[in-house]
């Protein structure tokens, strides 16, 4: 993989309250791909407890994101979703 950060669609991005994570679809050249990020990721990127406002984390840590949904794809490239860790950050 070329690419070392992904573009994150933000019309996709959605707050999935029962599993404790936003979704959002990425692209990364020419491929698009399903991504997410936990709660307790974005805990621990921005210091600031998610659950109010999850999706308003994601728009403000957007770039940080990007770079750590790269490196989480590069682990495994056949994930349906790929979930970016807080190793990934």
């Amino acid at each position: 993989m070329a690419a070392d950060r992904l573009l994150i669609d933000p019309t996709t991005l959605l707050d999935n309250v029962d599993e404790r994570r936003v979704e959002f679809a990425g692209d990364l050249g020419d491929m698009q791909q399903a991504f997410a990020v936990p709660y307790d990721t974005l805990r621990a990127l921005s210091g600031i407890d998610p659950v109010t406002e999850p999706v308003a984390l994601v728009r403000r840590y957007a770039d940080e994101l990007a770079v750590a949904g790269a490196k989480a794809l590069a682990r495994d490239e056949d994930q349906v979703m790929v979930v970016i860790g807080e190793a990934d950050l």
